[in-house]
């Protein structure tokens, strides 16, 4: 196939990105399925596996950043992407080529021809399916020495579990996806320890106590051992500064100090902002210490570059100056606060702040509106145009009155012309946050100067 008719051809397939699955939907059966008749791929490379509801991608992008500056070649899974579905396999930083792309899903679709024929809906692969299939054979037929796999939903039945990973790691949890994964923290917990195998080492950031009782719990039924934050490692963090001057007259990144049963680490400089991506930073620095234990040398020097270096698109990005724009996708209530909190922390803002927003119509827009309505002096509300799950602006703003009734909302009728209105209307010592989906990030990324 073309890439043309490769990618027509992937894109036909259901995608629960765009359409929310139901219970019984996300099975393995598929995916071992398709990854059998292609010679099981994932069978022949080292693997971290990657799970949780806030953290995961950036966690992910942090430990690609350190093994690549410890000279591993490294595969990098991620989803959904921002601007390009290349972005969602990456080896060495470097995206899979639109040639690559066309003869590993002409692999998998000649592969997976018998199951198609067969006539039934429930052997048909989906989207996510396929992709985290050609993830599998991208990184196989580049020879990576270490592949990082982020889970795409959940995790007990998300098509990446297929693995035997040298690593679980789970990031922290939250309320997201809650129609799929319950509507507690214990069983949303359930379903991201779902990646917890036999023996095999865990690592979590999970900070809610019923969440890393669950947790906790799996891991022992697995007889996994298990590293966790607050009880195993510990950080501190000092927060970056991009506007105010510090002590030494210059802009600061954020730092980390990372305390383990093995050693204390030295201030480490981070290159993402917000305390949330320090606590991934500890994470990932417990993750190294496992990696060394299971004989994977790598060294001080590689962690303290990875974490210095790493850059993640659309959390908390600098993506433009006088006004300050920020692009990040916060799309859960803890998200939210996140995205605040580094504002006020890393942030200083004479003037007024502005929020581009549009959402998904599954989330918890109305909890989220309680964190973002008091923060932001205007609201630009829209609808992304590349996802048919986005709630229409005029709900948001129904529900942002409800916050406050006297807030200042424009409604826009796309993303770009929100961008636009909301720079003509700044001035050079305001903010503007583009945030609410990853589609909206996706959507406007590739508008501004970065």
């Amino acid at each position: 196939m073309t890439y043309s008719e490769a990618i027509a051809w992937w894109y036909s397939r259901i995608d629960f990105e765009r359409k929310l699955p139901k219970p019984g939907d996300l099975k393995l059966d598929r995916m071992r399925a398709i990854l059998r008749l292609l010679g099981d791929p994932h069978e022949r490379m080292r693997i971290v596996h990657v799970a949780g509801t806030k953290g995961k991608g950036s966690t992910s992008a942090m430990l690609d950043s350190v093994l690549r500056a410890a000279g591993y070649r490294v595969g990098l899974f991620t989803s959904p992407h921002l601007s390009d579905v290349s972005e969602r396999f990456q080896v060495n930083g470097s995206s899979i080529s639109p040639d690559e792309m066309a003869a590993r899903l002409t692999e998998i679709a000649t592969a997976v021809r018998p199951l198609e024929q067969a006539g039934d809906p429930l052997l048909m692969p989906t989207f996510f399916e396929i992709g985290t299939a050609l993830g599998f054979l991208h990184f196989n037929c580049r020879g990576v020495e270490i592949a990082i796999m982020e889970v795409g939903l959940g995790g007990r039945f998300d098509s990446t579990n297929v693995c035997l990973p040298l690593i679980s790691v789970i990031t922290n949890i939250s309320f997201d996806h809650m129609a799929m994964l319950g509507d507690k923290l214990a069983l949303i917990a359930r379903e991201k320890a779902g990646i917890i195998k036999p023996r095999r080492p865990v690592i979590t950031t999970a900070e809610a106590p019923e969440a890393l009782a669950v947790i906790t719990r799996i891991a022992r039924e697995q007889h996994a051992p298990i590293t966790a934050l607050g009880r195993d490692f510990h950080y501190q963090y000092l927060p970056g500064a991009l506007l105010e001057p510090s002590a030494r007259g210059d802009d600061q990144k954020p730092r980390v100090q990372v305390v383990t049963h093995r050693q204390t680490w030295p201030w480490m400089e981070l290159g993402l902002f917000g305390q949330h991506q320090s606590a991934n930073a500890a994470g990932v620095v417990a993750v190294v210490e496992q990696m060394r234990a299971e004989g994977i040398p790598i060294d001080d020097t590689a962690v303290r570059r990875g974490l210095a270096n790493v850059r993640w698109p659309a959390r908390l990005e600098v993506v433009g100056h006088r006004p300050l724009i920020l692009l990040d996708c916060a799309h859960n209530v803890a998200s939210a606060q996140a995205l605040v909190e580094t504002i006020d922390d890393s942030f200083l803002v004479h003037g007024s702040k502005r929020l581009i927003l549009a959402v998904s119509s599954d989330k918890q827009v109305a909890e989220m509106l309680q964190v973002l309505g008091p923060k932001f002096d205007h609201f630009h509300l829209s609808a992304y145009a590349n996802n048919p799950r986005c709630l229409m602006p005029d709900k948001v703003a129904e529900m942002l009155r409800t916050v406050r009734p006297m807030a200042s909302i424009t409604i826009h009728a796309s993303a770009p012309e929100a961008l636009q209105a909301a720079r003509t209307a700044s001035g050079t010592d305001d903010l503007i946050a583009i945030s609410g989906s990853v589609f909206l990030a996706g959507e406007l990324r590739p508008l501004l100067s970065i």
